[in-house]
């Protein structure tokens, strides 16, 4: 055993190596009897590629470059694919990144476009598709923009034909729906296919916030009658809504406090109006919050079943069965799964991880219990040694409220510091905010934990996984509870001999980079922090700088813009520029639409003459979220040498991050 200072550590794990593994499955569905799902690939653009599984349990991409399988409706997307078999061949539509047109796509034969492009604003954009083969239709989510403007936007559903007659022309497009409301889902059509079911919101509330199930009937030539809200409202938040095999509406509701299943109680025809009876109560979470249109937490059954991804904290893949209320989990190695599920007959798809594995796809036989990996195995690039050992922790903060928080301290199989010697730690403030981190094995982690530097991730107050009051804790208070409740874990771990309080920094990207950046100017805890891709001037973030979706958040973080205009400016770390002095890193995408480069440029400017150590990188191709493994690469080592320099750490191998004045 070697004893060597924290942050000298040599590691096997190399920024190359957690940028290859960064990402994970998403969206899985059934095409026949096949698993499909997309999947992430950093060196190739940072591109999503479609995998198939095929009967002989081989795997394959079935898009080469440069298909990119990927939705940018309400720009962080949703299920951009659909498949069904046809004579025995998959017949699949997928949207393309680059130019957002839906395509329909049959092995062996190029993808053919099914809509046209539009030149105004952002064009037409679509999402969660739901094929209708009776039809000879494609329905699904349209996202139009009538001008340049971010705003300039309407939502419907609508039907795309299957044969190419609307590929270069808007008017063959059929819309199921008027755009009445802002927001909407795809429609999920009941087993008689008579009814279709979907979510609707409107600004200024989120998703999370106050959502509808809104219901219509289908008429013979698939045209929707006026639609009715039969669950939800305002302060309620419903995440999903789907049909059970009997004909009954199920959805995950916050009403108690948390996200629990509800069936409306009868088969359409003879429900009652805004009803719902609880099939499974419990201080756990069903359902999560909908940042991309297609997710789902639960699927239905033929057999009256209902596969679920629920817990508190952290998540678990288990088959509800309504008649009781109970529910059996999986069992394996999985301790988080996302929200993406599949059914088809007693087969359940989904996407988990844990603390030793990546997420992968993940079948389950209902029937037998058995769950085993199908999809994107995890393979270990290095030994599991050299992986994190966290530990979940609650610690407390201000007015003795908890805060929940995950602890990966420093770990190598071949060393340890000298004796005495306190370790740094990083608070990873995680985006959204009204979102979490999850307890999951991340090379990133990895990168800094085998080198000697600890890392606290922490879902502060206003993260999901703990219920609505949890979530409700951010509200009009965004830039005070998120700082205080990483500041008290960072002080605590101080305290308590794990970290070194001369050595702790912070960091976060989105929604965390602006806690990330708050906490520099508004407190002494942290000697130096890495903002990435952050928001930093709430006033011109709420005045038309970012994307329609977001465009009224900062109504419940902050409060009303025209009430509380000062609020805004205090919180704003572009206003309060000249209360930072100590060094930051500052990573931004020169394509970002929702955190705009802009804001990072004001910043910067307002620092100017200040002569605070920092470092400023941009990268061309990047948007909300790095996807290029030589973006991911840049990134990890910059941060790693801004430590370096601020802690007096010595790693090897690491690029001088040049810090400016």
């Amino acid at each position: 055993m070697q004893i060597l200072p924290y942050g000298s550590w040599p590691s096997p794990i190399d920024a190359a190596l957690a940028a290859a593994h960064d990402g994970k499955p998403e969206f899985v569905g059934f095409v026949g009897d096949e698993a499909w799902w997309t999947e992430p690939r950093p060196t190739e653009g940072g591109r999503r590629t479609l995998v198939r599984r095929r009967a002989d349990r081989t795997e394959e991409s079935v898009l080469p470059e440069p298909w990119n399988v990927r939705s940018r409706v309400i720009e962080y997307g949703g299920r951009p694919w659909a498949g069904a078999e046809q004579d025995g061949v998959p017949l699949v539509v997928f949207v393309n990144f680059a130019d957002q047109r839906l395509y329909r796509y049959e092995p062996g034969s190029e993808p053919r476009p099914l809509t046209p492009v539009s030149p105004v604003g952002g064009g037409l954009r679509w999402a969660d598709p739901q094929l209708r083969p009776e039809h000879d239709e494609v329905w699904c989510v349209l996202e139009e923009f009538t001008g340049e403007g971010p705003t300039d936007v309407r939502r419907v559903l609508a039907a795309v034909p299957l044969d190419g007659s609307a590929a270069e022309d808007r008017a063959a497009v059929r819309e199921l729906t008027d755009d009445r409301h802002r927001f909407v889902t795809g429609p999920r059509l009941s087993p008689d296919g008579r009814h279709a079911a979907w979510l609707a919101w409107d600004h200024p509330r989120m998703p999370w916030d106050g959502t509808e199930v809104v219901l219509a009937e289908v008429g013979d030539d698939g045209s929707f009658g006026e639609p009715r809200t039969v669950a939800g409202g305002a302060d309620e938040s419903i995440a999903q809504v789907d049909w059970a095999a009997d004909g009954s509406l199920l959805y995950a509701s916050d009403r108690s406090g948390w996200w629990n299943l509800y069936r409306d109680g009868e088969p359409v025809g003879r429900r009652e109006e805004r009803g719902g009876r609880p099939l499974c109560p419990r201080e756990e979470e069903f359902g999560g919050a909908l940042w991309k249109l297609g997710q789902r937490w639960f699927a239905p059954l033929d057999n009256g079943l209902v596969a679920v991804v629920h817990g508190r904290g952290a998540t678990a893949l288990g088959v509800l069965d309504p008649a009781t209320g109970e529910v059996v989990d999986a069992a394996g190695p999985w301790t988080e799964f996302d929200a993406t599920l599949a059914a088809h007959g007693e087969r359940v798809v989904a996407v988990g991880a844990g603390p030793r594995s990546a997420y992968e796809v993940v079948e389950l036989d209902t029937r037998t219990g058995r769950a085993r990996v199908i999809g994107a195995a995890h393979d270990d690039p290095v030994d599991p040694a050299y992986y994190p050992e966290p530990q979940i922790r609650t610690f407390t903060g201000p007015d003795g409220r908890e805060i929940h928080a995950h602890i990966y301290p420093p770990h190598h199989p071949g060393c340890v510091a000298p004796g005495g010697e306190l370790p740094p730690y990083v608070v990873w403030a995680h985006g959204g905010p009204t979102s979490r981190a999850p307890l999951v094995l991340d090379l990133e982690i990895a990168y800094f934990t085998s080198r000697g530097i600890g890392v606290a991730e922490v879902n502060y107050g206003g993260s999901t996984g703990h219920g609505r009051e949890y979530r409700n804790r951010l509200r009009e208070q965004w830039g005070v509870v998120d700082v205080e409740d990483c500041a008290a874990v960072a002080l605590a771990l101080a305290d308590e001999g794990t970290a070194d309080r001369a050595r702790l920094a912070i960091r976060g990207g989105s929604a965390g980079g602006w806690t990330a950046a708050v906490s520099l100017a508004s407190t002494d805890v942290y000697a130096c922090g890495t903002i990435i891709y952050p928001i930093l001037d709430l006033t011109a973030w709420a005045s038309g700088e970012t994307h329609d979706f977001e465009s009224q958040y900062l109504h419940t973080l902050v409060g009303p813009l025209a009430e509380v205009p000062g609020r805004y400016a205090e919180r704003s770390p572009a206003e309060q520029a000249d209360r930072i002095i100590v060094p930051f890193l500052l990573l931004q995408g020169l394509e970002d639409v929702i955190c705009p480069p802009a804001q990072c440029e004001r910043f910067l400017a307002r620092l100017e003459g200040r002569r605070v150590p920092h470092a400023y990188i941009a990268f061309e191709g990047e948007g909300h979220g790095f996807r290029r493994a030589d973006t991911m690469v840049r990134a990890l080592e910059s941060e790693l040498s801004l430590y370096a320099q601020v802690f007096g750490l010595s790693p090897s191998g690491v690029p001088t991050l040049e810090l400016t004045k």
